[in-house]
C-alpha cells in the first residue's frame, strides 16, 4: 500500500513570494472591511512594502545560493537558482515601478482607473460613480496576485507548478486590462481579446503537459530532461509536447504569429497596466522559456531549430514593419514589443551560458524603457474644444512640440527612445550588444545579421517621434501635460537613471547577470 509522504518545504527560500502574495490576500481584506476612503492609502503602503520587501527577500536569497548552491523547494516544484532568483529580482523591482504608476494620480484627482468596473459605459451610473470620487482599488491586490504567479512562473520546477502559475499570473491582468477610466469600451475589448486568446494559450500548454507526462511518466523539468535521450520510439509525443509548451509561453512574451493580442490589449488597457504586463510579463515568460529550453530540450537542438528560426525572423520582420506604419505611441510601442521579442529569443536559441546571461540583462534594460516611456504617456494630455484636458494624447502628431513646452518629459522620452533602438550609452545597446554576441557564439550568425538590419529599421519610428518632439512645430494647443502626485515621476527618474548609468558602466550588472547563468539540473 503506498503511503502518502508530505514534500519538504523550505519555507525561507519561498520568502519572496510568499511576502507578495501574502500581501495580496491582506489587499482582498482590506476591500472587504477597510473604510472606502482609506482604502486606497492602504492598499498602496502595502503594495509598495510588498515589492519592496520581496526585492530584499531576493537579494538574500542570492547571498545564500551564491554560498550554498541552488535548491529545488516543495520537493522539486520550485527551483531556487541564479536565473530564478535573478528573474524574480527584475521582477520585484519591475513591480514596486509599477505599482508607483499605477497608484499615481493627476491634479485633478483622476486616476488611470475606472470609478466602479461593474457599471455600464456610458450611463448614468457611471457618471454618478466618478463624480463621487469612487476609487477601483482592487487593482492593487490583483497587481499583487499577478506578479506573484510572475514571481512563481521564473522558478517553476514543474509542468503543472508552471500551469498554475500561468495562471495565477493571468487572470488579474485580464481584469485589470478592462479598467481603463477612458475609452471604457476599447478598453473591455482588449480585456476580452487578451482572455480568449490567452484560453487558447493555456489549452496549448495543458495539452503539451498532457503529451510530455506521456512520453516520461513525469512532469518534473529534471525527469524530462533524463527521459529525452533514454526513451526510444515516441518521438512524436516529445516533439508535439514540447512545441505546445513553447506556443503558450511564445504567446506571453509576443511573438509571431502569437501576437494577434498584443496591439489591441496594449492599446485598451490602462496605460499604468501596459506599462508593468510589457515589462514583467515578458520577463517572466521568457525567464521560464530559457529554463525549460536548456533545461529540457538542449538535445533537441536540431528539431526545434527550424521551428524557432522562423518565428523571431517573422517577429522581427512584424514588429518592425507594422511599427513603421503606426500612428499611435500605444500601438507603436505595442509593435516595438514584439520585434524586441524576436531579439531576445535570438539569445534564448544561443543555447550556451552567455545566452542566458544576456538575456536577463536586455530584459532589464528593456522592462526599464518600457515602464518609463508608458509613464510618460499617462501625463501627455489632449484638450478638447474648450480647453478642459481630457485623455491621453496617444495620436503621434500630438507630441509635436513637446520638446518646447515640457522639455523635461521630452528628454525622458528620448533616453528612453534611443534604448529602445540601441543606441550607444543606453542600457538598449548594451543588452543588444550581449544577446547578439552569445547568439554569434551559439552559431546563430545569420539571425544576427538579421537583427542589426531589422534594429536599424526600428530606430525609423523612434527617431520619428524625437523629431515630432524637438522639430516639429505643433497644430494649435491642442496637447497639455499634467502634473500628478508625484509618483509617475519618481518612476521616470529612476528609470531613465538607471537607463543611462547601466549605458554607461554596465560592467557591474553584467557581472552579476554572469553569475546567474546555471540552471538547477
Amino acid at each position: 500500500m503506498n503511503t502518502f509522504v508530505a514534500p519538504e518545504v523550505d519555507w525561507a527560500g519561498l520568502t519572496p513570494v510568499l511576502i507578495v502574495l501574502a500581501a495580496a490576500v491582506v489587499g482582498v481584506l482590506v476591500e472587504a472591511f477597510a473604510p472606502r476612503g482609506s482604502r486606497r492609502p492602504i492598499q498602496l503602503v502595502l503594495g509598495l512594502l510588498a515589492t519592496a520587501g520581496a526585492l530584499v527577500a531576493v537579494v538574500w536569497r542570492w547571498t545564500v545560493v551564491q554560498d550554498s548552491g541552488p535548491t529545488a523547494l516543495v520537493s522539486g516544484a520550485l527551483i531556487e537558482d541564479g536565473p530564478a532568483l535573478a528573474a524574480q529580482g527584475l521582477l520585484a523591482l519591475f513591480g514596486l515601478l509599477g505599482l508607483l504608476v499605477i497608484a499615481d494620480r493627476t491634479e485633478s484627482g483622476e486616476g488611470a482607473f475606472v470609478a466602479q468596473a461593474a457599471t455600464r459605459p456610458g450611463s448614468t451610473e457611471e457618471a454618478d460613480a466618478t463624480r463621487a470620487g469612487m476609487a477601483q482599488t482592487e487593482v492593487y491586490p490583483l497587481t499583487l496576485f499577478a506578479l506573484g504567479g510572475m514571481l512563481l512562473f521564473a522558478g517553476a520546477g514543474d509542468l503543472l507548478t508552471l500551469f498554475v502559475a500561468l495562471e495565477v499570473l493571468s487572470l488579474p491582468l485580464y481584469v485589470l486590462s478592462g479598467l481603463a477610466r477612458r475609452r471604457r469600451l476599447l478598453s473591455q475589448e482588449a480585456s476580452v481579446k487578451y482572455f480568449l486568446l490567452g484560453a487558447f494559450a493555456s489549452a496549448f500548454v495543458i495539452f503539451g503537459i498532457a503529451l510530455l507526462y506521456g512520453y516520461s511518466g513525469t512532469v518534473r523539468l529534471d525527469g524530462l530532461a533524463q527521459a529525452v535521450p533514454a526513451t526510444v520510439g515516441m518521438d512524436w509525443l516529445l516533439l508535439g509536447g514540447a512545441l505546445m509548451v513553447i506556443v503558450g509561453l511564445l504567446f506571453k512574451v509576443g511573438a509571431v504569429p502569437f501576437h494577434a493580442w498584443t496591439p489591441d490589449v496594449y492599446t485598451g488597457a490602462p496605460t499604468p497596466i501596459t506599462g508593468f504586463m510589457a515589462a514583467a510579463t515578458k520577463l517572466a515568460a521568457f525567464a521560464a522559456l530559457l529554463r525549460f529550453v536548456y533545461v529540457v530540450l538542449p538535445d533537441m537542438s536540431w528539431d526545434l531549430e527550424p521551428v524557432m528560426w522562423v518565428v523571431i525572423i517573422l517577429t522581427m520582420l512584424v514588429g518592425t514593419v507594422l511599427g513603421i506604419v503606426q500612428t499611435d505611441i500605444k500601438r507603436m510601442l505595442a509593435y516595438s514589443s514584439i520585434a524586441h521579442a524576436g531579439f531576445v529569443l535570438i539569445g534564448v536559441i544561443a543555447l550556451n551560458r552567455q545566452g542566458i546571461g544576456a538575456v536577463l540583462f536586455y530584459l532589464l534594460a528593456y522592462g526599464l524603457a518600457t515602464i518609463g516611456a508608458f509613464a510618460l504617456v499617462t501625463l501627455v494630455r489632449e484638450r478638447d474644444a474648450d480647453g478642459n484636458v481630457t485623455g491621453e494624447a496617444t495620436h503621434l502628431s500630438q507630441w509635436a512640440g513637446l520638446g518646447r513646452r515640457s522639455p523635461a518629459i521630452a528628454v525622458a522620452m528620448v533616453i528612453f527612445l534611443l534604448s529602445f533602438a540601441g543606441i550607444p550609452l543606453t542600457a538598449g545597446f548594451m543588452g543588444k550588444f550581449a544577446v547578439f554576441t552569445a547568439a554569434v557564439d551559439g552559431g546563430g550568425t545569420v539571425l544576427v545579421v538579421l537583427a542589426v538590419l531589422a534594429s536599424a529599421a526600428t530606430a525609423f519610428f523612434y527617431v520619428r517621434l524625437i523629431v515630432l518632439m524637438f522639430f516639429t512645430e505643433p497644430d494649435g494647443e491642442t496637447t497639455a501635460v499634467v502634473s500628478s502626485e508625484g509618483m509617475t515621476s519618481v518612476a521616470v527618474a529612476v528609470c531613465a537613471a538607471a537607463t543611462v548609468l547601466i549605458g554607461v558602466l554596465p560592467g557591474p550588472v553584467l557581472e552579476l547577470a554572469g553569475q546567474a547563468t546555471t540552471f538547477l539540473p
